[in-house]
């Protein structure tokens, strides 16, 4: 059983990333109930894995694998409980709504572009671009090689350009270059 020093260590150690954790998580599975859930059941096996951290060593990383380790649990279990059809489809995949056009480009409009990234891609650059976690910390949290963690960021950053890009054009924005050869 830990005693109350272990558990203050724990906490004043793994607390104060609960909310870019959560905020990770949100974007990765794109629900809020799910990703509290996640954050949850990261904490935990955090706190029954902590004999094994290495003080000194960096928590935020190690709590970033843990949570991609149970995001990829959640899945796996979500997928065997669930099993639907390539031809099946859901109501609201019918439904449609046009919004009216904004005066200018909202954050969510650029998460919903984050959202359109295909998820590994997503995920590299969540943790290195919003995180700023290293390319080697990226490639420990998510168990690939960090020539895998360059590429896919460098794919994933293109994908989030042009779906930006476009959703920009769509506004009646220009391109910057487009709008610096305007105004010459």
């Amino acid at each position: 059983m830990p005693n109350q020093q272990t558990l203050n260590e724990f906490e004043t150690a793994a607390m104060p990333h609960m909310n870019d954790l959560y905020r990770t998580a949100r974007r990765i599975l794109g629900c809020q109930t799910e990703a509290e859930d996640v954050v949850q059941e990261t904490y935990l096996q955090a706190w029954k894995s902590y004999h094994r951290f290495e003080s000194g060593t960096n928590i935020r990383a190690w709590m970033f694998k843990i949570m991609f380790h149970v995001i990829h649990h959640h899945r796996r279990k979500a997928y065997r409980l669930v099993t639907v059809k390539e031809e099946e489809s859901f109501v609201f995949d019918q439904l449609t709504y046009d919004p009216p056009v904004p005066q200018e480009l909202r954050d969510e409009d650029v998460l919903a572009a984050l959202d359109r990234v295909p998820e590994n891609y997503r995920a590299v650059i969540l943790l290195a671009d919003v995180q700023e976690f290293s390319y080697k910390e990226v490639a420990e949290t998510l168990d690939i090689p960090i020539g895998t963690v360059m590429s896919r960021l460098n794919r994933g950053r293109k994908l989030l350009r042009s779906t930006l890009s476009d959703l920009a054009a769509s506004y009646g924005f220009s391109p910057a270059r487009e709008a610096a050869q305007m105004a010459a």
